[in-house]
């Protein structure tokens, strides 16, 4: 069979499935305040970090009960990361402690921090609060609120938590309308996105102006989560001036701008949901370049690359030498060199710091390539698999999140992520798993109708599920929307196992509340503009 090159005209539509880019060369002007009041807030921020730290240390006038406020009240304004040490410290003593004649609502937030931090919780402590019908009443919405975000830290065969959810959610629902504003809002909220798979940029910019307007917030916290939200924001500006020069070059230089999303700024929102702290810069940018290069090789697989050049490209990255250019289609050496170069100076930047993995850096290259590959063979066969379970043993690792864990941990540096925690990461374990089955079926949901209407005849996994049950579209989203919730089970119940510590576990669950954000309404990175006020909030505007 002749295999054709697309025409300019082909090209041309391709092209108008995406929207242009809607920075361009912003971030290379903006300044969100100058550096002298940059240096007053981080004075200011250091004073109020003491001061909130004594708050937490505090054992004479602050009972357990309010300390574990105090916790989710640090946790939701984004400000935990200050406080991880002295955090872990209080919540191992309240698991050795046991079992406490707490309040439910009191109970509610004990389990929730306690299963986050992957400390065993046994899901019994509530059955002292059923009543003689076994269920667990309360006229309390706040209470209810409680029960509901703890529910959602279940593992599989949990069923009073399978109830509390189905409970809890019920009333939460028939209540809601007759709150008052600011609760209403809330609980709206928490039945679209339970607080456990919020996004902590996100939902710390959100909550500020909760806390703001709550009776009694504690000014001098308010003050520092205001703080350092701002110096956080300036910092990301920063990187993001410094990404954009790369990728203009990188754009005009590989001439990506014909096929490609043009996506950099969402990109680094992607990574900044799974690594957010000040420390983490470096992280956030590698991925951010390794990522937008993955980016390209999607679409060009996908839209506008026959499968021939695939695999001429995937062929010659696997070689990985400039000579091996030369066996690409002319319109693909300047990709392929410039691939070569960005990992190079990424492999350079991580010797630099001593970072012994950098070898393992191109392999992400190489293996995404290799997945896109198996997908354009199911499309040129219009293969459509039996089951779901045979689409995601491809589909899955071709949502990038293995490779997105593994490669962050390289960017943590070896004192962080050891050689054993990368290879762990490396053998695909059951949470990597779980984070990748969520981003390919949010993403399939989501991208569904978009993609059939772009007759590239990508089989997505709602097709594979149709197929399985002999279903409708409609039932076959339903029944994926369940296998998510599976997943999330999963990777709950793996943090507890702690195969490895909580502060790297905890970079792949949030990674999996990153996808579950951006595929939650839409294809937030694909239609960007579904989270441009979201990325306005965290990139554009400093908190007054």
């Amino acid at each position: 069979m002749e295999v054709q090159v697309p025409h300019a005209s082909q090209k041309e539509e391709e092209h108008h499935l995406f929207h242009p880019t809607l920075w361009g060369d912003f971030f290379l002007q903006h300044t969100p305040c100058p550096q002298v009041q940059f240096s007053v807030m981080k004075e200011k921020s250091k004073l109020k970090k003491e001061e909130v730290e004594a708050m937490l240390l505090d054992t004479n006038s602050i009972d357990l009960a309010d300390k574990l406020e105090l916790i989710d009240t640090l946790e939701r304004l984004g400000l935990d990361h200050h406080y991880t040490k002295e955090i872990h410290e209080l919540l191992c003593n309240v698991s050795e402690a046991g079992d406490r004649d707490f309040d439910l609502p009191t109970t509610c937030l004990q389990f929730y921090l306690l299963r986050k931090h992957g400390h065993h919780i046994s899901s019994d402590i509530f059955l002292k609060f059923r009543d003689d019908r076994g269920n667990i009443v309360s006229n309390d919405p706040r209470c209810l609120l409680r029960l509901y975000d703890a529910a959602h830290l279940r593992v599989h065969g949990e069923e009073i938590l399978d109830d509390i959810i189905t409970s809890t959610k019920s009333q939460l629902r028939c209540i809601v309308e007759n709150l008052e504003p600011t609760l209403r809002e809330e609980v709206k909220y928490a039945l679209k996105t339970p607080l456990f798979r919020r996004l902590n940029r996100v939902e710390a910019r959100r909550y500020i102006s909760i806390y703001e307007n709550k009776t009694g917030h504690n000014n001098v916290i308010l003050e520092f989560a205001k703080l350092d939200f701002n110096i956080l924001l300036t910092t990301y500006c920063e990187e993001l001036k410094d990404l954009t020069v790369w990728w203009k070059e990188f754009q005009a230089q590989a001439n990506t701008s014909a096929y490609a999303r043009d996506r950099m700024v969402e990109m680094h929102f992607w990574m900044l949901g799974v690594f957010f702290e000040p420390q983490y810069s470096y992280s956030r940018k590698m991925l951010t370049q390794l990522f937008m290069i993955v980016s390209i090789l999607d679409d060009l697989f996908d839209n506008h690359c026959t499968t021939e050049e695939g695999n001429l490209l995937a062929v010659a990255l696997e070689r990985w030498n400039e000579g091996a250019a030369e066996q690409c289609p002319a319109y693909l050496r300047p990709l392929y060199i410039n691939i070569l170069a960005t990992v190079k100076t990424i492999e350079e930047e991580l010797k630099l710091q001593k970072n012994k993995h950098g070898n393992l850096v191109k392999r992400l290259i190489v293996d995404m390539a290799k997945c896109y590959q198996s997908e354009a063979e199911w499309r040129d066969k219009k293969y459509v698999p039996d089951t779901v379970e045979e689409h995601l043993r491809i589909s899955a690792r071709s949502s990038g999140c293995m490779h997105l864990t593994s490669q962050g941990f390289i960017s943590m540096g070896d004192d962080v992520a050891t050689t054993e925690a990368i290879e762990w990461a490396c053998a695909y374990p059951k949470i990597i798993q779980a984070v990748c089955i969520i981003a390919r079926l949010a993403n399939d949901i989501m991208s569904h109708k978009r993609e059939a209407a772009s007759n590239n005849d990508i089989v997505s996994t709602v097709q594979a599920c149709a197929k399985e049950h002999g279903i409708t579209v409609e039932h076959a989203i339903e029944k994926l929307g369940e296998v998510i919730e599976e997943a999330w089970m999963d990777i709950t119940e793996e943090c507890l196992r702690q195969p490895q510590p909580m502060a790297l576990l905890d970079r792949v669950v949030s990674l999996a509340r990153t996808m579950d954000f951006l595929y939650k309404d839409g294809d937030g990175y694909t239609d960007s503009y579904r989270i441009k006020n979201t990325l306005d909030s965290l990139y554009v505007n400093l908190i007054q």
